[in-house]
């Protein structure tokens, strides 16, 4: 297929992946919803949710590499199955233990169907074309995002809080199962073979070195942290200051509907700002607005609070994939996704135990008040405040001069992306 081509492949994956994220939204706060009726208390909710990280940080590596020399879309089903039986058996678990391992098995479905999704569109997009296209797809988990949280909502509350959650995560597992209507006719067979051959691979650490992975590694960490503890823990918020499980719903979908604005208006904000100086300037309006969520504002502050976040967290994850993909050696741009997976993984392993540590010493009593049981936000607004820092150094050596095409680990032959 030449890259740039007919997008009706990107279409069908942005379908695709709708259905997948939105199981895994409805599925996150059913499974904070769920854990609290089984006797969860803050640190026991941030396990849980770290869990759903662990088997993904490490497997992505493995599957990358796998990618690298061979075709994304197998990737696409095994990723839905994963996912569809992580929450199936999430809602049917009985046991915190129990709940934590199938989390995992929803986390390793979805770590597999991204690092697939996600290397078909590198693959298939003229360079160009993949700001765009990147943030076509994640229009998809936007989507996803906007709809599980309402659904989840819907269907949780109550009196018996352990089975509306129980009903809410077997539906989920349904939703996923619709995505393979979609999944056909993604990835164009007869693509050519790697340069470098199977036996052939780019070093990790050489991937690591090159400028301007490590800076998109870390700010799609923080930005995926942002939003993973949002879902995670804006129904702990809202247990506390009396706010319905169906408002949460409504606020957690209010920001991927941002979010989703955001994606569509993403090629107007780059010709006006450019990449540097729009990541620098989203993600420190987004630490900001995390702070904020800390402060006992009423429902409707909360999601105005909501909207300007989900906006601002919109631009984070797109532009992260192209700037990856730009910088890495063309034979280990799926490695070098996955290696920004992996990233987001540890993130999300870290910043959930971090933040039930913060939110554990809160409810001790050191931070008072509603606004301890926010705390964990605050600490989100110092991890994006760094990425603002990279950002804008990320600007900063953009305006250099460019690296030899050896250091960037290409050939001399290659043909050099077009650089925005």
């Amino acid at each position: 297929m030449r890259p740039g081509g007919n997008r009706g492949w990107l279409l069908r994956l942005v379908i695709a992946f709708s259905f997948a994220q939105g199981a895994v939204s409805m599925a996150r706060p059913a499974v904070s919803y769920r854990a609290l009726a089984l006797g969860a208390d803050e640190r026991a909710i941030g396990v849980i949710a770290g869990v759903y990280a662990l088997l993904p940080l490490f497997a992505a590596v493995p599957l990358g590499r796998r990618t690298d020399h061979g075709r994304c879309a197998p990737l696409l089903p095994v990723g839905v199955v994963l996912i569809a039986g992580g929450c199936a058996l999430s809602g049917t678990a009985n046991s915190l233990a129990a709940m934590a391992a199938w989390s995992g098995v929803m986390g390793l479905g979805h770590l597999s169907f991204v690092i697939g999704a996600q290397s078909i569109v590198a693959r298939q997009s003229a360079p160009q074309d993949q700001d765009r296209n990147f943030g076509h797809f994640t229009i998809g988990a936007s989507l996803g995002q906007l709809v599980g949280p309402i659904a989840a909502g819907a269907l949780i509350g109550g009196s018996d809080m352990a089975g509306t959650s129980a009903l809410a995560l077997l539906v989920a597992g349904a939703v996923a199962a619709v995505s393979f209507v979609s999944l056909w006719r993604i990835e164009h067979r007869d693509r050519p073979k790697s340069r470098t051959g199977r036996g052939d691979r780019v070093p990790v650490h050489r991937i690591l070195r090159t400028r301007g992975v490590p800076a998109g590694i870390f700010i799609s960490l923080a930005v995926l942290s942002a939003t993973d503890i949002l879902t995670a823990y804006l129904p702990v918020v809202g247990e506390h200051r009396g706010i319905a499980p169906s408002v949460i719903g409504l606020l957690l979908s209010l920001r991927a509907a941002a979010t989703i604005a955001c994606r569509l208006v993403m090629t107007p904000m780059l010709r006006l700002l450019g990449r540097a100086a729009l990541l620098t300037t989203t993600c420190l309006l987004g630490a900001l607005l995390c702070a904020g969520i800390a402060l006992p504002v009423p429902v409707w502050g909360l999601a105005v609070i909501l909207a300007l976040l989900g906006f601002c967290l919109g631009v984070g994850q797109p532009l992260s994939m192209t700037t990856v993909v730009q910088a890495a050696p063309d034979e280990a741009r799926s490695t070098a996704l996955a290696l920004r997976l992996t990233g987001n993984r540890l993130g999300q392993v870290a910043a959930p135990a971090a933040a039930g540590l913060v939110a554990g010493v809160a409810a001790a009593g050191l931070v008072a008040g509603v606004a301890g049981v926010a705390a964990p936000f605050v600490m989100l607004g110092a991890l994006l405040l760094i990425a603002s820092g990279l950002g804008l150094r990320q600007g900063r050596t953009g305006a250099a001069e460019p690296e030899s095409t050896e250091r960037r680990g290409r050939t001399p032959s290659a043909p050099e992306p077009e650089r925005r």
